[in-house]
């Protein structure tokens, strides 16, 4: 469920890094919201990143 429908940002992966520097993998997860956005026209809930809905790529629907 973590992926943006309008630019497609997913989960990624990386190395997380104690004090010690013992290293273990971790993942990081888009901050991604359930919003009511216009798609094609017509008023549908979609899954969309906050930077998406900052940069004002997403039509919201009353």
């Amino acid at each position: 469920m973590a992926k943006c429908d309008v630019c497609g940002k997913g989960l990624t992966f990386g190395i997380k890094v104690s004090h010690s520097h013992r290293r273990s993998n971790r993942t990081f997860r888009p901050n991604v919201k359930r919003v009511k956005a216009i798609v094609n026209g017509t008023p549908r809930h979609i899954y969309v990143c906050t930077r998406c809905l900052r940069s004002n790529k997403v039509v919201r629907a009353v």
